[in-house]
């Protein structure tokens, strides 16, 4: 049985998860901006923070007013500002006065009954920034008809389980929401029952809140180098948490991932006990999945959801019976770590601490672009060809024959030397050079591609990303 249609309540509760004092002449007002413009978040919070700049005068005082960020699902942020600074705000989609923090920072827990005449009966839309754990408890005690929580899938869905009406959406279809309450002066939703649906197989999905790339430190270093299951993982927890149920929980997150990345580790080691840590995440990352059970491509969570990149999951989801016979590993030994010390410009008195033995850095700084992990990173690429080496060791037959496959990124041209590895028990390792070159004539984002050595029973892949970056000295 549906419920009448009940009015909807743009009430939008961003908690906040920290507490500061607020200035006296000054409140905390969220920003919402629609959806991100940038799929890096660390460029969605400069584009905040520009925008706070402009508005307050000085980077310094921009920095001091920002409260939040809100990176993932959606774009937006909070800060401290006046009123008359809330109003020079340009191209938001929504400002809203942020009570609950307000009176959450003067140590009011019950800061959602302050607008309890306003909400009762009514249907409350909420976008939480800490989407893993929201009190509904609090919610209901205002006498709410329901809730609508915008967040995202991939979180776990130990929220909506008090006796109330409560939906879980997108952001997505939240944005959609949010428009249509602000194009009507009395929004309405109709709440239906339930219902189970059959589906197909469907994707895997990587989680919003994955680790994305670029790698900010080291952009020619792949981050991340992959993936593995952690959204809604029933896991043990302590019996004395309030989300415990009989000393169990499900739980979302990368600390639900590493266990099973841990967990084939070790199992790999068993195995094989001569492979090193780095053979071992070579095995993982180049026998990774790119496609679901279904066959079709693995997606990425996000406002748009989008196909998967290596900024996503690196090689792919992690393939445990795959990564047991990779065929070839790109091992690293002591000196390939000196070279990446020594290409990120680490001085020889902290590199002979590590290594624990008197080191030297060559006089000319080596290319980080050489150093021998399972994939092609290029941060840079202007008029000039690229040239970068790798090494393979040989962990299957002993007499292989292996050929290279590329799948070049969109406008980049790529060829290797040589283009068949031939071994034998004598021969077990085997460098080769990539030339990169890109047809872009304009700065891009990065595009995305893969070499493959294939002996027709083992794939043995590496992810390949390309930014074309020029300058007008280039021309």
């Amino acid at each position: 049985m549906s419920n009448p249609a009940m009015p909807l309540f743009l009430l939008l509760l961003f908690s906040l998860s920290m507490l500061m004092q607020i200035e006296a002449k000054s409140n905390v007002h969220i920003v919402y901006l629609g959806e991100r413009q940038h799929d890096d978040p660390k460029l969605v919070i400069d584009s905040h923070h520009e925008m706070l700049t402009k508005t307050v005068g000085s980077k310094e005082e921009a920095s001091k007013l920002m409260v939040y960020n809100y990176k993932h699902g959606f774009s937006g942020f909070a800060a401290r500002l006046t009123e008359s600074q809330a109003q020079k705000l340009s191209g938001i989609v929504y400002l809203e006065l942020d009570e609950l923090y307000t009176a959450s920072a003067e140590g009011k827990n019950e800061a959602l009954l302050l607008n309890a005449t306003l909400v009762a009966g009514k249907v409350v839309l909420i976008f939480p920034s800490s989407p893993l754990r929201v009190n509904l408890t609090q919610v209901k005690a205002t006498g709410v008809a329901g809730v609508l929580l915008a967040r995202n899938p991939a979180y776990a869905f130990a929220h909506c389980l008090d006796d109330f009406a409560c939906i879980e959406v997108s952001p997505e279809v939240a944005s959609q929401i949010l428009l249509y309450a602000r194009s009507t002066r009395f929004p309405v939703v109709k709440v239906l029952p339930s219902s189970t649906f059959d589906s197909k197989l469907v994707s895997p999905k990587v989680a919003i809140f994955s680790a994305r790339g670029p790698n900010s430190i080291a952009p020619e270093i792949l981050k991340p180098d992959i993936a593995a299951p952690g959204v809604n993982i029933l896991a043990a927890s302590s019996p004395i948490s309030p989300f415990s149920f009989n000393g169990f929980d499900v739980l979302s997150g990368t600390s639900m991932a590493t266990p099973h990345v841990s967990g084939i580790v070790a199992l790999l080691k068993l195995a094989h006990p001569d492979w090193s840590p780095a053979a071992i995440k070579s095995a993982l990352v180049t026998t990774a999945w790119k496609n679901g059970p279904s066959g079709s491509p693995i997606s990425a969570q996000g406002t748009p959801i989008k196909i998967a990149d290596p900024f996503d999951f690196g090689g792919g989801i992690v393939n445990p019976n795959e990564a047991a016979d990779p065929g070839l590993v790109y091992d690293m030994t002591t000196d390939d770590y000196i070279h990446y010390l020594c290409a990120m410009s680490y001085n020889n008195y902290a590199i002979s601490g590590l290594i624990g033995k008197p080191t030297m850095c060559p006089t000319e700084t080596p290319s980080i672009l050489d150093v021998n992990v399972p994939s092609l990173t290029i941060s840079s690429i202007m008029n000039s060809t690229i040239v970068l080496t790798r090494t393979v060791t040989n962990v299957g037959d002993p007499k292989s024959v292996y050929k290279a496959v590329i799948e070049p990124p969109v406008g980049i041209i790529v060829s290797v030397k040589p283009e068949v590895l031939v071994f034998d028990s004598a021969t077990k390792k085997m460098s080769y050079s990539v030339a990169v070159s890109t047809t872009h004539q304009v700065n891009t984002g990065y595009y995305f591609g893969s070499l493959t050595w294939t002996d027709g029973i083992h794939a043995v892949r590496i992810p390949l990303s390309v930014r074309t970056k020029k300058t007008y000295a280039d021309d």
